[in-house]
Parts: structure tokens; sequence; C-alpha cells
């Protein structure tokens, strides 16, 4: 198997980074308003994609979809992640009925550490919208329709929306200040450019969810294998 890519953003996640994380989507009534709707919709997205029975949950970070990846009794969980601390950390956080039901995998999604056609699905929340480059997402989607034998859900952010308007303008001020060779490790990408490269990746878009329609970036898609 070839050597994974690494990006730079993803070297930060030691032991400590891991526990912020873990905390990040409870802090604060938004991020716990926010939560329950991405959980609404991955729910949604899971039942579209036919309930699968084996998901690969990659990346996985703190664990925070593994109880809802749970809900459905006899599924089997792949928990992966990049950085050994993600794994540990959301092994010892989440609850010990919802562990025992997941088998951890430190593995990169540029290069996945399973054979052809092993999972019925890939489940991949937050990992899309930090990679700016197209031929890294097009790598991504490889090891995807490689590893999957059916589905993949995927999320990120699109343009098109208020909240994509007003990141660019803030992106504008920002390239205009010292600070515009910073590293940028979040990006909103053109929704026709990205739906042209899961076509390419020999996928199908089987449906479009929106967190908030014309007003939040993110959107969950629902590929098929073609």
């Amino acid at each position: 198997m070839r050597s994974p890519i690494k990006l730079e953003f993803s070297e930060k996640y030691d032991r400590q980074h891991a526990r912020d994380y873990l905390y990040k989507h409870q802090n604060g009534f938004a991020r716990r308003l926010s939560h329950l709707r991405d959980e609404q919709l991955a729910r949604r997205a899971l039942t579209l994609a036919g309930d699968p029975g084996l998901v690969l949950d990659l990346p996985s970070g703190a664990g925070r979809f593994w109880p809802l990846l749970a809900e459905k009794a006899n599924r089997v969980i792949i928990g992966a992640d990049n950085s050994k601390a993600m794994i540990e950390t959301a092994c010892a956080a989440q609850p010990p009925a919802v562990v025992a039901r997941v088998r951890p995998l430190q593995t990169s999604a540029f290069a996945i550490d399973l054979p052809d056609n092993a999972v019925d699905s890939i489940f991949c929340m937050r990992l899309f919208h930090h990679i700016g480059e197209a031929s890294h997402r097009r790598t991504i989607l490889s090891e995807f329709h490689r590893v999957s034998r059916d589905s993949a859900i995927v999320s990120l952010w699109v343009d098109g929306n208020f909240k994509a308007w007003r990141r660019k303008k803030l992106e504008k001020r920002r390239n205009n200040r010292a600070d515009k060779d910073s590293y940028q490790n979040r990006f909103v990408l053109p929704a026709d450019t990205v739906e042209q490269e899961f076509v390419a990746a020999g996928f199908r878009i089987q449906e479009r969810l929106d967190f908030l329609p014309l007003y939040a970036m993110w959107r969950v898609y629902v590929l098929r294998k073609g």
C-alpha cells in the first residue's frame, strides 16, 4: 500500500488536542444544538444508505458519532482515525457498551488499511472541509470507492449560502493583512466542483442534505457506487 499523504493540520492531534476536540461539541448551547442537527442529518443519511451493517467511521475523531452509529443493534463499527491519540481518547470517553461495538483502527483516509470492498459504507463527517487540494480529494475518494462495497456519507462546506458568502468576505480582508500567508486548513468548496469529483471517482449522488438550506455551509452527501 502506498504511503499516505500527510497534511500539516493532521499533526496537531496529540493527547491535549484530542481532549479539547472531545469537549468542543459539548461546549455551550449553540454547539450542543449544532451537534443535535448533525445527528439528525447523519441518521437520515444512514437511512437513505440502507442502514448499512458494517460502517467505517473515518475520521472518527473523539468518537462523537459512535453512540449514533451503535443505535442499529447489529451494526459493526470500525472507528478509524489518523491520530492514535484521537482513537485512545474516543475509547476512553465514549460509553463502554458503545466502545465494545467498535473496532479501533489507526489509518489515513489517503491510504486506508483495509482490503477492497471491506465495508458496506464509509461514514466521513468533518474531513473534506479540511482538504483544499483537488488531487488530495481525488485520492481520498478513490480510497473510499475501493474500500466501500456500496455507499459513502460525506460532509463538507459548500458555497451558495449566506455563511459561505460571509466567509469569503472575511477571507478577502484576511488576505489583505500581514497574516495572509498563514496556513489555511478549512475550505469552502464549490458544490459543482466537488459533485463532479464524486462522479469522476465512480460515485453517483443519491441525496444532498443541508444543515440549514441557503444559510449554513455544511452539507451531507449520500453517495452510492456506480
